[in-house]
């Protein structure tokens, strides 16, 4: 009997089909508790400070910077390894030192211990963005914006369920066991984490980067991504955008400390209200990134724009105005990034993926993660004006400036795109 060649396509097809699902899927599933990591600790800075005895608030808020920086410091030698091996297991190993850190940090009584806990988190976390990004890259060409959008909705959920969950946990047990609270959302938030880690190692579709990338060699073409020119234009790039990143996180950490010693809210309003930031982006993230697979430049200047505007307003706003403007700001600005992500890889040469997006997460994360300190560090010499939502003002119309600063970035996007893309082409 022949085989029938239509079947035998649609068959094709039908797996390849499956295979996107179960990456999307399980990346977006890693995406979501990488994130979770970044913001659970928000709402929970002031019971963190009494409970450890860390001395002033800029030390409460290092906890987060420590973890960042050891989060994109391996980054380019992470994406070095994704340009080799199978990112799957990358991804996976990295949720469960990602998760086992944060749940060891639950246990400490020590400041250091808790400063170390960080950091080794932080080192599990940094395996997925130089990963992940090669990884969706590669399995989905011409398509890099929606699929960079789709897998976003996994750092939405997981921004959404971070504060959330942590300010709702700790508020519930803290009659019970005082500041000593925010241990308990901190330990499942982790335990969860591992077991998540585990069913992607054993669920997830392998990924060999080496079936997709172009011969290279020492002489090839495509390693002029490593002159010194490029080079240049590679960092500058990613500092531009550092200085979106920076008001991001200064956004959580200054916003979490604004909302409680100005307007007086709660852990667990404090922990609801950041959530604003992250529901719409559900939606945002996969709209926008489908739309910048045709004008990507102009979406991307668009929402920073309004974003940085809504920035710069927000110690201005009535207690009743902040969640609507913190859900609509965070419509718009985490948007930008999924569409960051398609431009880095639709410039950057197959076989060097992995390391163009660990060395934009390593100077770009660098920068923007000193929000937290440096912000909490404002905070805390603010004084007796702590408790005045005029005092905020200039530090928030900071933020908001840096979001259109950041817009420069543009520019060197595209000469990595003309570059690169003419380098391929010769």
């Amino acid at each position: 009997m022949s085989s029938n060649p239509e079947d035998s396509k649609v068959t094709t097809t039908s797996s390849i089909q499956r295979r996107e699902l179960r990456t999307l899927c399980g990346v977006g599933m890693l995406h979501a508790f990488t994130h979770v990591y970044h913001v659970a600790l928000m709402p929970l800075y002031l019971m963190i400070h009494e409970d450890l005895k860390s001395g002033s608030m800029d030390h409460t808020t290092f906890l987060m910077t420590a973890m960042m920086t050891a989060y994109f410091m391996p980054s380019y030698w992470v994406g070095a390894l994704a340009d080799r091996m199978d990112r799957r297991k990358l991804l996976g190993i990295g949720l469960l030192i990602n998760g086992a850190g944060f749940a060891a940090f639950s246990q400490v009584d020590s400041y250091i211990g808790a400063v170390l806990c960080m950091v080794v988190s932080g080192i599990g976390g940094s395996f997925y963005h130089p990963a992940a990004t090669a990884m969706i890259a590669d399995q989905f060409p011409q398509r890099e914006g929606k699929a960079f959008g789709l897998v976003g909705i996994g750092a939405s959920v997981g921004f959404l369920i971070g504060p959330v969950y942590s300010g709702w946990r700790a508020s519930a047990s803290e009659t019970l066991i005082g500041a000593a609270a925010w241990r308990n959302p901190v330990m499942e938030l982790g335990v969860a984490g591992v077991i998540a880690g585990l069913l992607f190692l054993w669920l997830a579709p392998k990924d060999c980067p080496g079936r997709n990338a172009p011969h290279t060699s020492p002489d090839h073409p495509q390693n002029k991504w490593m002159s010194s020119g490029t080079f240049v234009v590679l960092i500058l790039t990613a500092l531009a955008f550092s200085l979106r990143d920076f008001t991001g996180f200064g956004m959580g950490s200054l916003g979490s400390l604004f909302l409680q010693k100005a307007h007086g809210w709660s852990v667990q309003e404090t922990g609801f209200a950041l959530s604003m930031i992250f529901i719409g982006t559900i939606i945002s993230n996969p709209v926008f990134g489908t739309l910048s697979d045709k004008r990507r430049f102009s979406w991307l200047a668009g929402v920073l724009v309004i974003a940085g505007f809504l920035v710069t307003t927000f110690p201005l706003l009535p207690s009743s105005f902040i969640m609507p403007v913190l859900f609509i700001y965070g419509f718009f600005f985490i948007a930008s990034y999924p569409m960051v992500e398609a431009a880095l890889m639709e410039a950057a040469p197959v076989a060097y993926r992995g390391r163009i997006s660990g060395l934009f997460v390593l100077v770009g994360g660098l920068i923007g993660n000193l929000a937290h300190w440096i912000l909490g560090w404002r905070v805390e010499n603010l004084g007796s004006e702590a408790g005045q939502m005029s005092a905020y003002q200039s530090s928030f119309t900071t933020l908001g400036c840096l979001v259109v600063i950041s817009l420069s970035g543009i520019f060197g996007f595209r000469y990595l795109i003309k570059v690169w893309k003419a380098d391929e082409k010769t």
